[in-house]
């Protein structure tokens, strides 16, 4: 439950100091600099101060870094050697990162050339597409004889176009042969939606022919931008592809050779976004002729390093605890087993920073039920060993490291629970036993099958649904107490306690009962006499409290939502038994084996994904809905301190 404690600070110092102050602050990566707009708008402020900052110049940064990342990309594209899985950024020192972007002459040459390259690509690609289009547009008249530039002769008239396929083309000829006989009617070609068509007439009987025409739906087709024949036409501009190819390719290549530059590029990219946000934030400060003002939050552990850095500077400053309700922005810190879950308490929403950090007390849960509902040993090896590789092979950081993290030890509860539940593939490991070596296998569980003794599963679901509730309840007690409301603790869950574990008691029935009948009457009658408290009047007190009980059921309908735990379990194991028949009816024979092998793969790969997946959603919502619904609220804004934010490299400091 661990929100780190944060400071707020205000800082005076001189302009002259600011650029380096700023880069120092940087390179510490701990202080937020809040925006400071509103004081824009106070009389007291706005006589003295104004608006830090050049739009122009981070926009100049903007538009350079949007020029290197179209660099980049194509640098990618075009780089032959075979790229990981997963990227990681590389790891350079400070001193190493300056010298390697010292030459931005040459760096900047580079990233010319190739968006040079790059226009060269885009031109011949608009050309290709051009002449591709005229190609297509050329050759269904491709069988036609006649130079596209002639239209006409001193006798005669040429009509080329278009007829629906709908038309009967033996009828337009009849009814061209009754006003005329001195034509010419040849189809060049068709498709599905039109017949292309010449006719010529004698130029006298041009308008007595177009009319006929377009009684048939012709459409003229000019071809006035021709010079000879379709077919002459088609060659020159096919020819003129392969030119386009050619250049193509060469320019492609250029590119390629320059691909060893993109580490060198991608350094300078990172710095340039460094320049940029430096540049940026100073629109969150407020200057006066000589000085500057920041305001901002640094975590209470760091406080020592600012101190530091802002007496280096001979900077006037404040560090001072946040006012009573005043919310600040959020950094979670959890020891290496329970950071991972950060990443799903994130999914859902940060706290508030009145609330509590709830990764620490939800991890246990979210693996347990995680590892119940898909309870498999081989699936939960498959994600063990997954994980394991892409986290040592790629060293994966952020959110996405956090989340295999989990899933690693989710894998872990997977096997666990199917070791409980006998479950190695489903009955995989037995049906192949059986099919390849022909012996009948049994793997007993240390606990029980679920499929032969589901209503026990089911009880320890309700049963570890109801503990999972109460936890939350519990810290909602802790969280009132801790903010001095020590009564409403006591009413607002105390009583909710007895409750809820006084009717338990009573089911349970021996020894139990009587116990059980006393705390359900004392809970029962502190929440009719407690949870009206803040209406007015005794009858509406008592209406309210009274009316309150009916929670009871909210409480009930929380608990059946962990009958998932069960549902999901016995998908997994299901759909594993049915693989395992299908795989084995081919027997003991060669066939038989490939069957078993293919069915096995495929089947059990699907399986894994599928239930991998709702076993993580639904893990996932017992969090969400049923146990923060008892005490969690979220809101809350992460902390998001000035830092070297780089996309390729990670820049360390130098030991000392």
């Amino acid at each position: 439950m661990a929100i780190v404690k944060m400071n707020k600070i205000n800082i005076i110092g001189l302009n002259n100091k600011k650029p380096f102050l700023i880069k120092d602050l940087m390179d510490l990566g701990v202080v937020e600099i809040s925006s400071l707009d509103e004081k824009l708008t106070d009389p007291e402020w706005i006589d003295y101060v104004k608006k830090d900052g050049n739009e122009i110049e981070v926009l100049n940064y903007d538009v350079q870094i949007s020029k290197i990342s179209e660099v980049l990309e194509s640098l990618d594209k075009y780089n032959t050697e075979k790229k990981p899985l997963f990227s990681s950024k590389k790891t350079v020192t400070t001193n190493e990162f300056s010298e390697k972007i010292l030459d931005t002459r040459r760096i900047k040459a580079n990233v010319s050339e190739i968006l040079e390259l790059n226009k060269v690509l885009n031109t011949l690609s608009s050309e290709k597409n051009k002449i591709e289009g005229v190609i297509s547009s050329l050759m269904p008249w491709a069988g036609y004889n006649i130079p596209l530039e002639v239209s006409e002769t001193r006798y005669t008239r040429i009509f080329t176009g278009t007829i629906p396929s709908i038309m009967d083309l033996e009828k337009l000829k009849g009814h061209l042969e009754e006003k005329t006989d001195s034509f010419y009617f040849q189809v060049i070609g068709s498709d599905k939606d039109q017949y292309y068509i010449s006719t010529i007439c004698l130029a006298k009987e041009k308008e007595d022919i177009h009319e006929i025409l377009k009684q048939y739906g012709f459409n003229n087709v000019s071809f006035k931008e021709f010079e000879g024949t379709a077919a002459e036409n088609i060659a020159k501009y096919e020819k003129q592809l392969e030119e386009i190819s050619e250049r193509r390719n060469k320019t492609e290549e250029s590119i390629r050779s320059a691909t060893i530059y993109e580490e060198e590029i991608q350094l300078y990219y990172d710095h340039l976004v460094i320049e940029r946000d430096k540049n940026s934030i100073l629109s969150n400060l407020l200057i006066t002729d000589t000085s500057f003002y920041i305001e901002g939050w640094t975590p209470e552990p760091t406080k020592e390093k600012v101190e530091e850095v802002l007496n280096k500077y001979q900077c006037w400053f404040e560090i001072s605890q946040p006012e009573e309700d005043e919310e600040y922005p959020i950094l979670l810190q959890n020891n290496s087993m329970v950071e991972p879950l950060e990443a799903v308490t994130e999914l859902y929403s940060l706290p508030s920073s009145s609330n509590i950090d709830p990764t620490s007390s939800m991890w246990f849960f979210f693996i347990l039920f995680f590892g119940m509902m898909f309870g498999d040993v081989g699936y939960g090896l498959m994600l063990v060993v997954s994980t394991s590789i892409l986290l040592k092979k790629y060293h994966i950081e952020g959110t996405f490291g956090k989340m295999l993290k989990t899933l690693f030890y989710a894998g872990v509860s997977t096997m666990f629970w199917g070791l409980m539940f006998g479950s190695w593939f489903g009955d995989g490991i037995a049906a192949a036993a059986n099919v390849f070596l022909k012996a009948d296998l049994v793997i007993k569980p240390l606990w029980l099958n679920p499929m032969d003794d589901p209503m026990v599963v089911l009880i320890v679901s309700f049963a570890l649904g109801l503990i999972h509730l109460l936890v939350g309840l519990a810290i909602n007690g802790y969280m009132l107490i801790r903010d001095g409301k020590i009564l409403d603790a006591v009413f607002d869950v105390g009583f909710w306690y007895l409750f809820i574990i006084g009717p338990v008691l009573l089911l349970l029935g021996g020894n139990f009962a009587e116990t059980g009948k006393y705390l359900t009457i004392i809970g029962m009658v502190g929440l009719v006499l407690t949870q009206g408290r803040e209406k007015k009047g005794i009858i509406s007190k008592l209406i309210s409290g009274i009316l309150s009980l009916y929670g009871i059921t909210g409480y009930l309908s929380d608990v059946l939502s962990y009958s998932r735990l069960l549902a999901l379990g016995l998908a997994t194991g299901v759909v594993s038994s049915v693989l395992s028949i299908i795989g084995s009816m081919g027997g003991s024979t060669f066939l038989g084996m490939i069957l078993f092998t293919v069915v096995f793969v495929f089947g059990h790969s699907f399986n894994f994904a599928i239930n991998a997946l709702g076993s993580f959603v639904h893990s996932a919502r017992l969090q969400y809905v049923e146990f923060f619904g008892k005490f969690y609220e979220g809101g809350g804004e992460p902390f998001n301190p000035l830092m070297k934010k780089t996309k390729y490299t990670k820049i360390i400091k130098e030991e000392n």
